[in-house]
């Protein structure tokens, strides 16, 4: 009761002062801008702004970072529901029935439910950083090399699983294309060029977000500028969209609350990812959405515009900035690249994340929390009046919206570090992409690979340095036997023969 009339108090001093109050709103609505604009992600925002609240306040620069790394990864929904190029890679998941529901008119009604959908995992996480704290941050302290290399090749081929459409497989080998990818240029722990050529542009190795913006941006602009049919079609189902006004999005708020049992479930399973550090919020919609796809009735409707898996996604990636919060403040370890950003930041302004954080500032959690309550907040507002307005854009010809797209992802590529060499990644890249979707080869593992890559090479090549090259001491670590267990079991389902005696063995039971 203590605590509760504390928190009362702080946020109270926080709401009653206007500045406050402004600062935030703004930071959000620049936050969703970031996370929306292919290239500007919640990372180089949150970069971005440190730079700009030196003079601040901590409560005061508190307030806009969090601000904008909460409407950042919200914002990255926005282009995958309306022109299938996720704006973050933590709206990957997002898209796969985000766009669906897109075209066949009801983006508006999509907005409207990842408002909410966002707005509620976010609270959530919250929650859980409160009351949980202490607790998933000492699960997270467990990890080692192997379980962060198990968990890395957990997100691949959790991904390839569930995005590939001739079968598994196809989503498997995307996925260790992406992951060699990542491989290329100097090696963090030896410094030896891999791949390299003797190319010095490639020594740092492929930008991440020249590869995000190649995979997904290039091949949606040649699709739907050589495919008129389909553009035709996509104008109509807009418009059919656009005559119900505003009221869909409206209606998408208030229908995610009919999903509240996937809801409640994403966002702890956001929390639990989010905590583990180094992960991040696109792990978090992978593995929620396979959650959500796995116990459906209609397995099937999902990546066709279910609204279960759209929710689920978009909840868990939100409930992520909460479980990241966790080992940032508690271990002084951030969970997700935003929040390594954001550790910056707090060092920049004198205050020192870790064991020793609540002893030094008793009351700093109480008001964590209350600015990401303001914070969350400020990203519904934003979100509800943002969505009524983005939902125009759905009435938009793709012919002459494309290009606009096509402008934004070169200057993307571009913007990252003002590196030319990344413009000649982007579009070649994007072409192969383009090839490989033709031929049926899903690229959201390619790009999960390639994210996770690095946290799997170091990860394992670590743990091999320290054992001499054994792999028995992976045996006798309780957690990674059990993420190993799991990685063995869903490898195993997708074989056919297995498959089958699965389900005849369900269907006598």
């Amino acid at each position: 009761m203590e605590g509760f009339f504390q928190f009362s108090q702080i946020l109270w001093q926080l709401v009653s002062n206007p500045t406050n109050l402004l600062v935030v709103f703004v930071a959000s609505l620049l936050g969703i801008g970031f996370g929306a604009l292919p290239g500007l992600t919640a990372t180089l925002g949150v970069a971005l702004l440190t730079t700009l609240t030196y003079g601040f306040d901590v409560s005061t620069a508190l307030l806009a970072l969090l601000g904008l790394y909460v409407g950042a990864i919200y914002g990255g929904s926005y282009p995958s529901i309306l022109i299938n190029i996720p704006g973050t890679a933590a709206a990957a998941a997002s898209a796969l029935d985000g766009y669906p529901m897109s075209q066949r008119g009801e983006g508006a009604k999509a907005l409207g439910l990842i408002t909410s959908a966002s707005a509620i995992g976010t609270f959530i996480g919250l929650l859980m950083l409160v009351f949980i704290a202490p607790f998933i941050a000492s699960v997270a302290l467990q990890f080692t090399s192997f379980e962060f290399f198990l968990l890395a090749l957990f997100g691949i081929l959790i991904s390839g699983t569930l995005t590939g459409e001739g079968g598994a497989v196809k989503g498997w080998i995307m996925g260790m294309l992406g992951l060699f990818l990542a491989t290329i240029g100097r090696d963090s722990l030896q410094f030896f060029p891999r791949f390299t050529f003797d190319q010095p542009a490639l020594d740092s190795g492929l930008d991440i977000v020249a590869v995000l913006i190649g995979a997904y941006g290039i091949p949606q602009v040649i699709k739907v500028l050589s495919d008129t049919s389909e553009v035709k079609s996509k104008a109509s189902a807009s418009f059919d969209s656009m005559k119900q006004g505003f009221a869909s999005v409206y209606v998408g708020v208030l229908e995610a609350f009919k999903y509240i049992k996937h809801v409640v479930r994403s966002a702890l399973i956001g929390v639990g990812i989010g905590a583990v550090p180094g992960v991040g919020e696109d792990i978090a919609g992978w593995v929620s959405y396979s959650a959500a796809k796995k116990g459906s009735k209609n397995p099937e409707t999902f990546g066709k515009g279910n609204a279960e898996g759209l929710v689920s996604a978009e909840t868990a990636n939100n409930a992520c900035v909460g479980g990241a919060m966790i080992p940032l403040l508690t271990l002084g370890i951030p969970g997700s690249a935003p929040a390594a950003m954001l550790l910056g930041a707090l060092i920049l302004h004198g205050v020192n994340p870790g064991p020793t954080l609540t002893t030094e500032r008793p009351d700093f959690l109480l008001e964590i929390t209350a600015i990401m309550m303001l914070a969350t907040f400020a990203m519904f507002i934003n979100g509800t009046i943002l969505a009524q307005r983005v939902a125009k854009l759905l009435t938009v010809p793709a012919t002459l919206f494309m290009p606009l797209v096509a402008v934004l992802c070169v200057l993307g590529s571009y913007a990252l570090g003002l590196n030319v060499f990344n413009i000649y990644v982007m579009l070649p890249f994007g072409i192969l992409a383009y090839c490989l979707i033709e031929m049926k080869f899903p690229i959201s593992p390619l790009v999960i690979g390639f994210i996770l890559g690095p946290m799997a090479d170091e990860s394992l090549r670590r743990a091999l340095l320290v054992t001499e090259g054994s792999l028995f001491p992976l045996l006798q670590r309780p957690l990674a036997i059990v993420l190993l267990l799991i990685i063995v079991v869903m490898v195993l389902s997708q074989v056919p023969l297995i498959n089958r005696m699965f389900k005849k063995k369900k269907v006598v039971f």
